[in-house]
């Protein structure tokens, strides 16, 4: 008997619609409160550069902006390499939605290469997965269903009282029901992390990502060595001022290798 296509795999079955265009569809499972979850959104983008012949390389940056909110259905992924370079490649992207731009996304593939490296970044001294229960309270999010969380500190408040007082999470997570670390799944995961207002106030208001760097510091020999573990993610804020904030987040395999960094700006309104 075959077994069902994990849930990823189904958003990410992008059909060839012409030479670097793709069509791709929005899947219940990685609904938000409006749209669908950014993480997937930026997972299909990353998606159809991964599918496109013309690739160098693999993704070692990718930026989305999100111009507007993704509706349910069907929409376009244009991918194409705006330069290729001996070791670099530059990509442009666009979601098209209704003959509108709903995403415009770049992104950087490269050949990588053995040389000296570091982490300077250490992963934080936290309890191992086993050790951490799930959590006691569930965001009420379709796309939440599609993750494990085991967090460590700053999950989902459990009473919105405005009492909050650091916007730092530690948490551990990977994909539901589990599956093998990618690319397109690590852009995806990147996003897990609630919107550092939430964290930092314990106050719930409008909020919507803006733009999403995520730079990827592991090969893919170093994804297949993760397979399908868990990954522990930490996040913060810098600064909330004039109805924007901004989020840092890392992710490390259980190991303490460093896989990816991301960047965000976020807008709020109170």
């Amino acid at each position: 008997m075959a077994m069902e296509m994990h849930p990823f795999d189904q958003a990410l079955d992008l059909q060839a619609l012409s030479d670097g265009v793709w069509q791709a569809r929005t899947h219940p499972a990685y609904a938000n409160m409006v749209g669908p979850f950014g993480g997937i959104t930026a997972a299909q983008a990353l998606q159809a550069v991964l599918l496109h012949p013309q690739r160098l390389g693999e993704p070692i940056s990718l930026t989305v902006n999100f111009c507007a909110a993704v509706a349910d259905g069907a929409f376009e992924v244009h991918a194409r390499p705006a330069r290729t370079n001996r070791s670099t490649q530059h990509w442009v992207i666009e979601l098209r939605q209704a003959d509108a731009t709903v995403m415009t996304a770049t992104a950087v593939t490269a050949l990588r290469r053995e040389t000296w490296g570091v982490d300077e970044e250490p992963m934080p001294l936290c309890p191992p997965p086993e050790d951490c229960l799930p959590p006691a309270v569930h965001a009420p999010l379709p796309f939440t269903k599609a993750f494990e969380y085991r967090p460590v500190t700053g999950h989902w408040p459990c009473v919105w009282d405005g009492s909050g007082d650091t916007s730092l999470s530690q948490i551990w997570v990977r994909d539901q029901p589990a599956r093998p670390l990618d690319f397109a799944s690590l852009a995806c995961i990147s996003d897990i992390f609630f919107p550092r207002l939430f964290i930092r106030r314990a106050t719930l208001v409008p909020v919507g990502t803006v733009s999403m760097t995520v730079y990827f510091h592991a090969g893919s020999a170093q994804l297949q060595r993760t397979g399908d573990g868990y990954l522990l993610g930490q996040a913060r804020a810098q600064a909330f001022r004039n109805g924007f904030f901004d989020q840092s987040s890392q992710l490390w395999d259980r190991h303490g290798v460093l896989l990816v960094t991301t960047h965000q700006i976020v807008y709020y309104k109170q």
